[in-house]
């Protein structure tokens, strides 16, 4: 992957879903589990169909002092951290496509940082359009119907501290997913779409 994000020189938390992120500490990162890695890696294979040889690149980590989900810039390198216990309670409740739209939240900032779009709204935060960018790599997914629900009740149930109400959010989600080749029928179900907020 030839792009690189352009990140500040010292660590910053771009994004951290749940509100521990005061406890992360680097040194105790580690290889991810074979699950997340596979999981990252369909993630990606979708992300390559939006950017080619274009995409961002990031390293994947596990590491039990982070917040739930975090995606951090250190010395001009972009690093997805997750929390071991996060990942499978997430993975409990909402399965492999609750845990696909997480990390597409996460790799979403690193999308927004490099590519941008022209459906992109430049009022949105970047929370928000961070969620756009999930909604348009779950589309590219093409995750069956029963799939769906599930990823957009992940997204719902954790966001990060700066996330506006999720009917502000589910408005980015789908135009990210309908820009990128899904149908918003999918998203119009009500029996797909999770009531919060």
């Amino acid at each position: 992957m030839a792009a690189a994000l352009v990140m500040p020189l010292r660590a910053e938390i771009v994004c951290a879903l749940g509100s521990a992120a005061s406890s992360y500490k680097p040194d105790s990162d580690q290889r991810p589990s074979s699950d997340a890695l596979q999981l990252a890696n369909r993630v990606n294979a979708a992300v390559k169909t939006l950017c080619g040889v274009q995409c961002p690149t990031m390293a994947l980590f596990r590491n039990s002092t982070a917040a739930n989900s975090m995606l951090i810039a250190d010395s001009g390198q972009a690093k997805l951290v997750y929390s071991p216990q996060f990942l499978s309670a997430a993975y409990d409740s909402f399965g492999d496509a609750g845990i696909v739209a997480i990390i597409a939240h996460e790799v979403g900032h690193a999308l927004d940082e490099t590519m941008g779009a022209a459906w992109i709204k430049k009022s949105w935060t970047a929370e928000v359009r961070a969620d756009a960018w999930a909604g348009c790599i779950l589309a590219r997914l093409d995750p069956a119907p029963p799939s769906l629900q599930p990823s957009l009740a992940a997204l719902a149930k954790y966001p990060s501290p700066s996330h506006p109400s999720w009917n502000l959010r589910l408005s980015a989600i789908r135009a990210g997913y309908t820009q990128c080749g899904g149908s918003a029928s999918k998203l119009d179900s009500p029996s797909r779409t999770p009531s919060k907020k």
